[in-house]
């Protein structure tokens, strides 16, 4: 699936189950302040794009914003993957995918809960017109980031939606992504890991994930590894040393969630199985829906607290 359709599919979802829908596409993206999904995205044929998607379930309070990587394909850019590499990147959009899912899922169920969900969608392709290596990105609301791989593109779109989300002020944020493979060669290849900035919401994702038979499992947010992404001429740079990949990722989406309770889901083992399994078959696996969904009803109004 390429941006348009996921675009398309988003569409059938809102038209089908009573969700409001919007997309911004290519340069209407700079116009609408959305600069590192356009810069990830412009190399290609296939515009880059945000799907915005609302779900008004009656709730009181601010709503849940989700958010996950729609990279329809990553060749890496200019720091161009080896061909082996690029041959599963058609799911590297199972953060975006992941997401729908969930909204799809929630518009049926119709919990007493409001949810907003902002879904970047971009190829990440190689040609005169992609970003570069040594390149700085200023995102939406101002800060910037030095572009030391065009490989490490899904935490750059990411940026620009939970930057957008974070002026909802929604009572948490919680993003997906096939971002690192440091988390698959941490945790493998059933198990996503969290991070995030508030113990309670990674508590109650957690919790979620094990009841629904998708465990996830934390990772620290170690202070002392924030210096690794420090950059001489940004404000961040969008990639550390090797070790701790996962963790310094993490970091790099903090810069831009603010003060609003926030976790990332970074499902790159998960989302996509190389065998069948005992609760998933072949290929994509829509990890982790059944846990955001299973969050979403337990924080809707009426829901069980025990």
């Amino acid at each position: 699936m390429g941006p348009a359709e996921l675009t398309d599919a988003a569409k059938a979802v809102a038209k089908g189950h009573g969700a409001k829908f919007n997309v911004i596409v290519g340069d209407q993206l700079l116009r609408q302040n959305f600069p590192a999904i356009h810069a990830v995205g412009r190399a290609s044929s296939r515009p880059p794009r945000l799907i915005e998607l609302r779900y008004s379930g009656g709730g009181k309070g601010a709503p849940i914003a989700l958010t996950g990587k729609g990279i329809a394909f990553d060749s890496g850019g200019l720091s161009i993957k080896d061909a082996t590499g690029m041959e599963w990147m058609k799911a590297d959009m199972g953060g975006a995918a992941s997401i729908l899912g969930t909204m799809r899922a929630i518009a049926l169920l119709k919990p007493k809960v409001n949810v907003i969900a902002a879904i970047p969608s971009a190829e990440n392709m190689p040609s005169g017109s992609a970003i570069r290596p040594g390149d700085v990105l200023k995102h939406r609301g101002g800060t910037t980031s030095e572009v030391l791989n065009t490989d490490a593109e899904g935490r750059l779109v990411l940026a620009d939606s939970l930057a957008f989300l974070a002026e909802k002020k929604p009572r948490v944020i919680i993003d997906t992504a096939t971002l690192t493979g440091a988390c698959m060669i941490a945790l493998g290849t059933d198990i996503w890991g969290a991070m995030g900035n508030d113990r309670d919401l990674i508590r109650d994702v957690l919790a979620a994930g094990e009841a629904a038979g998708e465990p996830g499992w934390e990772l620290p947010m170690h202070e002392p590894y924030r210096k690794l992404i420090d950059s001489d001429i940004a404000d961040i740079k969008n990639i550390g040393k090797r070790y701790g990949g996962a963790i310094t990722a993490a970091m790099f989406l903090r810069e831009f969630v603010g003060d609003v309770p926030w976790v990332h889901l970074d499902i790159a083992g998960p989302a996509f199985a190389e065998r069948a399994g005992d609760y998933w078959p072949k290929g994509a696996t829509g990890s982790p829906v059944r846990a955001l969904v299973g969050y979403v009803l337990s924080k809707a109004d009426g829901a069980r607290t025990s």
